[in-house]
């Protein structure tokens, strides 16, 4: 079945252009803007899937918009836009005010000169995948009105086993860090860019080894972690497979790729692999946790995040179960509760915090005694 999309462009070419990009794709239009404000009462007419939003013009309050989007009725954004990259300030405040996801769309100008000289151009593929990521991912709203579960579901399986005994390979990087003895595991998606870094720059190199997922298209992790690495005093890495978890280190789950914790005789590692989707995600928040449920148990701590859906709220229950500690970001710091609401709703979460309290919680709970909590 053909996903509903709803496009905002000012420029009548740009919107022309998206059409025919997203509808050769595979995708149902259902109707078009210049502007968010031409946009909301269509919008509250029929609400499409996703809404497709090239924000590459100046005086438009795309933040506004997209919280407006997510009080009334959440629905996923793609925003999107020529000559703009994921460091641009536009973009940052577009992903920390909740869009789903930013992807590099071909201009005009360069389709039209591709068709003329016949050449094939694919560069929107990165917005057609974008989109059908985002198309997938359920809303919260939609999640509110559903019953809770009879019962719980099944414990998950990660797409590859854990290996305990194979060395690193080549790729994995070194580091005057400690070894992490005690794992931090966070899981994170809509809302997340602005969210993280509000817990990462109260945290500092005593930090028990992180691991990371932030639901982020493939190509974004990357910028996304050296931006980080460049601001705090952790070392903020995109992890690559058999990297060591340290003190200190922060291992952020590649976009399209599955990570999972391992432990090879007295030092953790995460794997890095292509896999299946899980939830709708690569990278899966499930995924992690679950690894670092079986691998670390109670030598770690659990936190999941603002996001939208509900992926993570199984892995966290694993979790708790074999021991480690808990949280949850509270409703009324999350752009959307739909993770945290979910991993709550299952009984995966012992402490509900504001984001401001999450460091604190990490540095006391992530560092507490190990006998302690026996």
């Amino acid at each position: 079945m053909a996903q509903h999309l709803f496009l905002i462009d000012p420029a009548a070419v740009g919107r022309l252009h998206l059409q025919q990009s997203l509808t050769a794709a595979g995708f149902e239009i259902m109707g078009t803007a210049a502007d968010p404000g031409f946009a909301w009462p269509k919008l509250q007419a029929r609400w499409p899937d996703v809404i497709v939003f090239d924000i590459e013009w100046p005086r438009l309050d795309v933040a506004g918009f997209l919280k407006r989007v997510h009080a009334e009725r959440p629905t996923p954004v793609v925003v999107c836009a020529a000559h703009l990259t994921l460091a641009d300030p536009v973009v940052q405040t577009a992903l920390a005010a909740g869009a789903a996801a930013f992807a590099v769309r071909r201009s005009p100008t360069a389709a039209r000169a591709a068709a003329a000289s016949g050449r094939g151009d694919d560069s929107d593929q990165t917005l057609i995948s974008a989109v059908r990521q985002a198309a997938r991912t359920p809303a919260p709203a939609l999640l509110a009105r559903a019953a809770p579960p009879a019962h719980l579901p099944a414990p998950l399986t990660a797409p590859a086993p854990l290996h305990t005994n194979a060395p690193p390979p080549a790729t994995a990087r070194s580091s005057t860090g400690r070894p992490a003895s005690r794992i931090v595991a966070i899981g994170i998606s809509t809302g997340g860019v602005q969210s993280i870094e509000a817990v990462l720059r109260h945290l500092g190199p005593d930090t028990p080894g992180i691991v990371l997922v932030q639901h982020m298209p493939e190509k974004f992790t990357a910028s996304f972690a050296a931006r980080l690495n460049s601001q705090y005093t952790l070392e903020v890495l995109e992890a690559r497979d058999g990297d060591a978890v340290l003190d200190g280190r922060v291992l952020i789950a590649p976009g399209g790729k599955q990570m999972t914790l391992r432990r090879q005789g007295g030092q953790y590692t995460v794997e890095v692999r292509d896999g299946p989707p899980v939830n709708h995600h690569r990278p899966s928040v499930d995924v992690l946790f679950s690894s670092v449920a079986r691998c670390a148990g109670r030598h770690a701590v659990g936190i999941i995040m603002t996001g939208m859906g509900g992926d993570g709220a199984r892995g966290l229950l694993e979790m708790r179960e074999a021991g480690a500690s808990t949280a949850a970001q509270d409703e009324a710091s999350c752009i959307v509760f739909g993770m945290p609401a979910e991993a709550i709703k299952l009984g995966a979460v012992q402490d509900v915090l504001p984001l401001g309290r999450i460091a604190d919680w990490i540095s006391s709970t992530g560092s507490r005694s190990l006998v302690a909590r026996t």
